[in-house]
């Protein structure tokens, strides 16, 4: 369903279920999945979070408000981790015209966190998408590169089994385990490892919402 259409029953749906419709899509992942789907082992994690760019986070994601703005978290989450002035979602949001209800209807496309990304940094905001296998690793072995920061846009369906399309920073690279280092912004998943190709995979997709693939955020 676009955009357009499914707007007016939503928003609808949203005012009388207090948002818990726009949340239902986001919390179908069980725990066993996110335990059981990507990688946590602890002396990887700590490993990664000593990687140049994870540094800079300081091992501390600030969580998503709700479900539906994981697109807003992230930019927060980078703009923090580069001493960008606006590192909350509201403020990020603030002047953008987006998700003024409290929530992101239908959730935000990879060009419209881009536009809200633009609107508070003069840094160079790049959207990267129809990118190849290899292409895609090319980029996260620079992302280790401290003056450069990567959001993806993914689907949890591929790598989970259930959920539905997600935005968090990446904050890094293990070459040698040929692993992506995620820094998921909701507080039930937190930051997880995976190998590059699965979250290629992930990211390889169709937002229905847009009707174009996801991708990459590239901050710089």
């Amino acid at each position: 369903m676009k955009r357009g259409l499914a707007f007016g029953a939503i928003a609808g749906v949203a005012l009388l279920c207090g948002g818990a419709f726009l949340l239902a899509g986001q919390s179908t992942v069980s725990p066993d999945a996110i335990q059981s789907s990507v990688t946590r082992t602890p002396e990887l994690i700590n490993t990664a979070w000593k990687l140049p760019v994870a540094a800079t986070f300081n091992a501390d994601i600030k969580w998503q408000s709700n479900g539906s703005r994981c697109g807003p978290a992230s930019v927060a989450n980078t703009f923090r981790s580069i001493g960008e002035e606006e590192t909350t979602e509201a403020e990020v949001l603030e002047g953008t015209g987006k998700c003024w209800t409290g929530f992101c209807i239908i959730g935000l496309t990879l060009d419209e966190v881009a536009e809200v990304a633009r609107t508070k940094t003069s840094r160079k905001v790049t959207v990267l998408r129809n990118l190849t296998a290899e292409e895609f690793r090319e980029h996260m072995k620079r992302a280790n590169d401290p003056g450069r920061r990567y959001i993806i846009n993914f689907t949890r369906n591929k790598i989970f089994g259930a959920g539905v399309g997600h935005f968090s920073p990446i904050g890094g690279y293990l070459e040698a385990q040929d692993m992506v280092f995620v820094l998921d912004v909701n507080e039930r998943y937190k930051p997880w490892l995976i190998e590059s190709e699965r979250l290629f995979s992930a990211m390889d997709t169709i937002d229905s919402d847009g009707d174009k693939k996801r991708g990459l955020l590239l901050i710089e």
